[in-house]
């Protein structure tokens, strides 16, 4: 991977962290920093997902592919906000 590839990635990562965690109601007891991992991973896992439904290349934008990645991240902002909690 190149480095403007590790950037996009990162920046991918973080906006889809960011809006898995507006999607998720009340306050998650965790860091930026954590939005962005739970983002980057979401955004991998999301992708890879999409990719084996049919619907990661599409004309456009990839709607499909951003609905599975937000709610991924969601699932893992609010998994990581519990686990938080319970500490």
């Amino acid at each position: 991977m190149e480095i403007s590839g590790l950037i996009s990635a990162i920046l991918i990562g973080a906006v889809i962290g960011i809006l898995g965690r507006l999607v998720v109601p009340g306050r998650q007891r965790i860091g930026v920093l954590w939005t962005v991992v739970v983002g980057i991973v979401a955004a991998l896992i999301g992708t890879a997902i999409a990719s084996g439904l049919g619907v990661a290349d599409t004309d456009g934008v990839d709607w499909g592919e951003w609905l599975i990645q937000i709610a991924l991240a969601a699932l893992g902002v609010t998994a990581l906000s519990r686990v938080k909690v319970r500490r």
